[in-house]
């Protein structure tokens, strides 16, 4: 018979036994209250897929806005330029037309003069 244990050495065992259960049945409760629900997780989710939509509808609108100052700056730019070409024109016009009429003006007179 001394390959049976005693009732003390069968006693020990099971105490042992009983000790890794409830150590195994705590570490299983720490776990499961980690755990999130799958409602939570899922309005988590859609939280996180909406601040994503508005992110992306903000990125969005930031970057039309900047194609518009861009678009806005082209046209001011080209606004300007019409505007210069047209103070070149008003420029000749009044300036060196009259000097091109006076010298013509000389002209004859000094060919009718001589004449």
């Amino acid at each position: 018979m001394p390959d049976e244990p005693t009732l003390g050495e069968v006693m020990r065992r099971l105490e042992d036994v009983r000790t890794d259960l409830k150590d195994d049945f705590r570490e299983l409760g720490l776990r499961l209250d980690s755990k999130v629900s799958l409602e939570r997780y899922q309005l988590e989710q859609v939280a996180r897929d909406d601040a994503l939509k508005l992110l992306i509808e903000r990125v969005r609108g930031i970057e039309e806005a900047r194609e518009q100052a861009a678009q806005n700056r082209r046209e001011e730019e080209q606004r300007a330029a019409d505007r210069r070409a047209a103070d070149r024109r008003l420029i000749f016009t009044a300036l060196v037309a009259p000097v091109l009429l006076l010298i013509l003006t000389v002209y004859l007179n000094a060919q009718g003069a001589g004449a």
